[in-house]
């Protein structure tokens, strides 16, 4: 039985995860593609790096303010036609910040980039919950954020080269054309969503009724293990608000290492925006691996806080030792992908607390909640190295902080969390 319910996975896995996984990969690389734009839109319209930082950061406010309502909204319209809407809409909005030429338009565009996006990331998280028991998720959501490592490997060379080639062409500027050709595809991608994804077992024409059976059997067995809390309780439980903090130390680390991996690559001596994306490919093609293995470790162990703890301290460590070699191409590559390898390693394995301790309507609000509270790093994390930088001329102090918010993340993990399901 237990062979015949992994092939079964296995199918519903195939089906699922490749999709799931391009719409991350698109969805990334709207969120962080400003990061190489940078370095020539900065110059065009005389940004400081606090410009940048806030215009980079100001995403994540949007983001927070309509994440959990996003999340809530998907439950009652359903995957399909939610997951359409964020992703047509946040793609029309990537594409619109071609025409950015002042600050305050820089601000706006970003802004709503966020509110077209709120909804996308907990929502899938919420979406593999009903497909997977916690037992099988961890894996699942590493291949599905994976789409991060991938983005940054087909986005760095990608954007190099759109910013290197198109450069003039019908009189835009480099990071004009690659605002236009990384938005559209997230259109076609949220089209293609409404004639593919299901809403759920039930509604999977390609599963026989054998088959929904025996997915729902696992289903219902894993939720008798959550906690169904009313939404008042959900704000107010203490488990919710901790790891809501340890996901924002985390994420300082995440968007510390995307925002400005492009600059650190520079600082290092590469001076050619094409060479900068294709050493930036490097970091995220190790952490693609890396972020699996561990998460399949983390699965077949049933251990989930010290796999957390441990990648976030070599993401910690990794970044101290890029900053330390930051004059050296090779090592602070090689100390680049330690770091971006640890910090993404780190997010597949956190996810599989939350989503083993909260169901139902909980499960919506409580990972959407944990999200938009710790992507709010997502404004913190670009603005703090962006003013550490306008102040000293060095980003090494910046990065020194985005490090001890993840080793704080790291020691919180290791106290603190310690009476969650699956820890």
């Amino acid at each position: 039985m237990n062979n015949n319910l992994d092939g079964l996975y296995k199918r519903v896995s195939w089906r699922l995860m490749p999709f799931l996984f391009l719409c991350f990969v698109a969805a990334y690389l709207d969120r962080v593609n400003v990061g190489f734009a940078k370095l020539q839109m900065q110059a065009d319209l005389q940004f400081s790096d606090a410009v940048y930082g806030i215009g980079a950061g100001i995403f994540f406010i949007g983001y927070f303010i309509f994440e959990v309502p996003s999340n809530l909204l998907m439950t009652r319209a359903g995957a399909r036609i939610w997951i359409a809407r964020i992703m047509i809409s946040w793609g029309l909005i990537s594409s619109a910040l071609m025409f950015t030429s002042s600050a305050a338009t820089f601000y706006v565009l970003r802004f709503l980039l966020g509110v077209a996006e709120a909804g996308f990331f907990p929502g899938i998280i919420l979406y593999l919950t009903y497909w997977y028991p916690a037992a099988r998720r961890a894996r699942m959501v590493a291949v599905f954020m994976s789409g991060v490592a991938v983005a940054g490997v087909v986005g760095g060379p990608l954007s190099g080269w759109i910013m290197k080639a198109f450069a003039g062409v019908n009189g835009w500027n480099g990071w004009q054309w690659l605002f236009l050709l990384e938005g559209l595809p997230s259109v076609l991608i949220g089209v293609w969503t409404l004639f593919y994804l299901d809403d759920g077992i039930r509604a999977a024409s390609w599963l026989s009724e054998q088959d929904k059976l025996a997915l729902e059997r696992e289903i219902a067995a894993d939720r008798t293990r959550q906690q169904h809390l009313p939404l008042a309780r959900l704000f107010r439980s203490a488990k919710v608000w901790l790891l809501a903090l340890v996901y924002f130390l985390c994420v300082m680390g995440l968007y510390g290492v995307s925002f400005w991996l492009p600059q650190l690559i520079k600082n290092s001596g590469v001076k050619d925006v094409f060479d900068i994306g294709l050493l930036s490919a490097v970091p995220y093609l190790v952490a693609a691996v890396t972020m699996v293995l561990a998460a399949r470790h983390s699965d077949r162990t049933g251990e989930r806080r010290w796999h957390t703890a441990g990648a976030a301290l070599a993401g910690a460590l990794g970044l101290v030792a890029a900053t330390i070699y930051s004059d050296h191409t090779a090592l602070a590559l090689a100390a680049l992908s330690v770091a971006t390898a640890g910090i993404l390693s780190t997010f597949p394995i956190f996810w599989s607390l939350p989503t083993a301790l909260l169901g139902g309507t909980a499960a919506a609000a409580g990972i959407a909640m944990i999200n938009s509270i710790g992507n709010l790093a997502g404004f913190v994390a670009p603005y703090l190295v962006g003013a550490v930088r306008d102040a000293t001329g060095s980003t090494a102090s910046g990065i020194y902080l985005i490090a001890a918010s993840l080793l704080a993340g790291a020691l919180l993990v290791v106290t603190a969390v310690r009476r969650l399901p699956g820890t």
